[in-house]
């Protein structure tokens, strides 16, 4: 299908509003992946705030031109879906996870920082624990000196009060 002027300008527009907002871009071969899987992949993607497209690769050059993915337009060859994500591992990472249970879905190259990423890159990328998992861990580090001060000073005031109560016990028997 064929697509006109007007409707190849706002595919490229569309895409470099993406492309602008976006952190990672990952892109895959999806030759031989049946319809049913690729509705599980875009839905899975669409939970995580991954924006995936089917693109003609002379339209995301363009939209990529003058961006952070650049780096990546060589790349752009045969038939490719564009995982954008403003997380930057999130499209990593649903592209990543649906490959191993699909190995029709070959991962391409990826761009992040305005780096281009190889396969292993993005592998990498996706093994990253998400922004979420980041933060929690940091406020457990930033937590577990405070937990462990206050277990200690219950400690020491439980040990004071059995002291403290021992002597008592003895007065009243007496």
């Amino acid at each position: 299908m064929s697509l006109n002027r007007s409707e190849k300008e706002a595919v490229v527009s569309e895409v470099t509003t993406l492309a602008a907002q976006a952190q990672t871009l990952v892109l895959a071969e999806y030759r031989g992946i049946t319809v049913a899987d690729m509705t599980r992949l875009r839905s899975d993607a669409r939970s995580k705030g991954v924006s995936l497209s089917v693109l003609k690769n002379t339209l995301a050059r363009r939209a990529v031109a003058g961006s952070a993915f650049e780096v990546v337009s060589d790349q752009m060859t045969g038939p490719l879906i564009y995982g954008f994500s403003t997380d930057a591992v999130a499209a990593a990472k649903v592209v990543a996870d649906f490959a191993k249970t699909n190995d029709k879905l070959v991962i391409r190259a990826g761009a992040f920082a305005g780096k281009a990423l190889d396969v292993n890159g993005v592998k990498q990328l996706a093994n990253i624990p998400s922004k979420d998992v980041l933060l929690a861990q940091l406020c457990g580090l930033l937590m577990s000196p405070i937990s462990r001060t206050a277990v200690v000073l219950s400690a020491l005031a439980a040990k004071k009060g059995e002291g403290a109560a021992a002597p008592a016990a003895e007065a009243v028997a007496a």
